[in-house]
C-alpha cells in the first residue's frame, strides 16, 4: 500500500466483512493438554483462552460479524464462547455465531480447512458479506485486520494471505510463498521439505499465517470447484492457493508492527515447549505481547474471583511471588513462587517452591512440593512432597517430558480421573 487508508474507508470495509475462525483443530502436538479440549480452548496468559486472541482482534478491528467453526472435543470451547462472547447485539447485525460440524452439505465432518468453509456456504450466503476473512483459532497475537482488508481492496486482489518472516528450519511447518515487489504471490508450497528463502536472504522464508481475505463471490467459486475435485484434500494451503496463483490476483500482506515496521508479535503455541515459553514470556518487564494495553484489550469470560492472597511471613514460611503473574482466586500460603504464571484459583501450600512453572486453573499444590520447568494442567491435585522437574528420567516414567525439558502434568497422570467415563 502506498498510503495509509482513511479510518472511514477501513470501517466501511470491516462492516462489509464476515470473519470465520477455524477452531476445530485437535492440536495433537500439545499432547495431553488437548486430551479433553480443542487447541483453541487451551488456557493462556493467566486468564484467557487461545481463541480469545483472534476474537478480540475482530472486535478491536471493527469486525462484529464472526463465525467460529468447531469440531474436535468442542464442549469447553462452546461453553467459553457462549459465556464470554454473548454481549453483541443481534438487532444491530453483530454476532459471534457457533458453527459446529453438522454435515449440512454432505455426510462427513470437516475434511480440511477449505471443506469446513464449504460446508457452511449457505450460512455465509445468508449474511451477504462483501469480503470473507478466514482466521486460524489457535495462534496468539494482536492484529488490526482493517489495514489488511484495505490492502486487499486497493490491490484489486481476489485473495490476500497474511504472512510473516520465519527462519528456514521453522518454515517447514508453514505454507511458504514467494512474491514480487508489489506483493503478488508467485509461488506457494504447503509445508515444504526445502523452503525457498526470500529474495536477498539465505535463512528466512515468507510464511503464511493461515489468515486469508477473499472476495466472497470468488471464494464461493473456488470452494465449489474444489469440492468437485475428488483428488483434492480440500485444504487452503495444499489445494486452493496453489491452484489459483497463476490465474488470479493473490497478494501477500506482511504482518508488521505499525510503529516500528518490524515483524509483529505472533506465536504458534502448538507444542508444550512453545506453550510454556510463550506463557513465561509474559512475565518479563516489557514483554512483546502487552496484555495491559488498554488500546487493544483482550476480552474473555472470567469467573468472579476474589483477589490473590499471600499469607504467612515467617522466615521459612513466607507466602510470596517474585517475577510472576498471579491471577484472581489464588492463595499462596507460606510458599515461594518465582518466575511462574498462575491461572485462577490455584492454591500453593506451605514450604512448597515453584520456579518457571505454568499452572492452569483450579490446581491445588500441597505442602513441601518442589516444581520447576513444568506445565500443570487444570484441576490437578499435587500431593505432599512431590518433586517435579529435577529428575527428568524419573519424571518421564510418570509424566510427559518434552524435548526442551518441560514436564507436563495432567490429572490422569496423577491417577485423578476428572473426566472418567464409565
Amino acid at each position: 500500500m502506498n498510503s495509509v487508508p482513511s479510518p472511514r474507508f477501513v470501517s466501511r470495509l470491516t462492516r462489509d466483512t464476515l470473519a470465520l475462525i477455524l477452531a476445530g483443530g485437535r492440536g495433537s502436538r500439545l499432547k495431553q493438554l488437548t486430551m479433553w479440549r480443542a487447541k483453541p480452548a487451551v488456557p493462556f496468559g493467566g486468564k484467557f483462552r487461545i481463541i480469545d486472541f483472534p476474537l478480540s482482534n475482530c472486535m478491536n478491528s471493527g469486525i462484529r460479524r464472526v463465525g467460529v467453526l468447531t469440531q474436535y472435543k468442542s464442549h469447553s470451547l462452546l461453553q467459553h464462547i457462549q459465556r464470554g462472547w454473548g454481549f453483541l447485539r443481534g438487532e444491530f447485525g453483530e454476532f459471534v455465531e457457533l458453527l459446529p460440524a453438522q454435515q449440512r452439505i454432505q455426510s462427513s465432518w470437516y475434511a480440511g480447512t477449505a471443506d469446513a468453509i464449504y460446508q457452511n456456504l449457505d450460512i455465509i450466503r445468508n449474511h451477504s458479506p462483501e469480503y470473507v476473512l478466514i482466521l486460524a483459532g489457535d495462534h496468539v497475537y494482536k492484529m488490526d485486520y482493517g489495514p489488511m482488508i484495505a490492502s486487499h481492496v486497493e490491490n484489486g486482489a481476489d485473495m490476500t494471505v497474511g504472512c510473516l518472516e520465519v527462519k528456514l528450519d521453522v518454515a517447514r511447518s508453514f505454507g511458504v510463498m514467494t512474491s514480487d515487489r508489489d506483493g503478488r504471490v508467485l509461488e506457494f508450497s504447503e509445508k515444504p521439505k526445502s523452503p525457498t528463502p526470500m529474495p536477498g536472504s539465505t535463512d528466512t522464508a515468507l510464511a503464511s499465517m493461515g489468515i486469508y481475505v477473499f472476495n466472497t463471490r470468488f471464494l464461493f467459486e473456488q470452494l465449489i470447484k474444489d469440492a468437485d475435485n475428488n483428488n483434492s484434500s480440500h485444504d487452503f494451503g495444499h489445494d486452493i492457493i496453489p491452484s489459483i496463483i497463476d490465474r488470479y490476483r493473490v497478494f501477500a500482506y506482511p504482518f508488521r508492527d505499525t510503529q516500528s515496521g518490524r515483524q509483529a508479535y505472533w506465536r504458534d503455541v502448538g507444542t508444550v515447549d512453545a506453550f510454556w515459553k510463550a506463557n513465561l514470556e509474559l512475565i518479563g518487564v516489557t514483554p512483546e505481547l502487552n496484555l495491559y494495553d488498554l488500546n487493544w484489550p483482550i476480552w474473555t469470560y472470567q469467573e468472579q474471583m476474589p483477589p490473590a492472597k499471600f499469607v504467612f511471613d515467617d522466615e521459612e514460611r513466607r507466602g510470596m511471588a517474585v517475577d510472576s503473574m498471579v491471577s484472581g482466586g489464588c492463595v499462596i500460603s507460606g510458599a515461594t513462587v518465582r518466575h511462574s504464571l498462575l491461572f485462577s484459583n490455584v492454591n500453593v501450600n506451605s514450604y512448597s517452591v515453584l520456579r518457571h512453572a505454568v499452572v492452569l486453573p483450579d490446581v491445588r499444590i500441597a505442602r513441601n512440593c518442589h516444581i520447576q520447568n513444568a506445565v500443570i494442567d487444570k484441576g490437578c491435585d499435587i500431593p505432599d512432597g512431590l518433586v517435579i522437574g529435577e529428575d527428568m528420567e524419573k519424571d518421564a516414567k510418570r509424566f510427559h517430558v518434552t524435548p526442551g525439558g518441560v514436564v507436563l502434568v495432567t490429572p490422569e497422570m496423577l491417577g485423578q480421573e476428572l473426566h472418567h467415563v464409565r
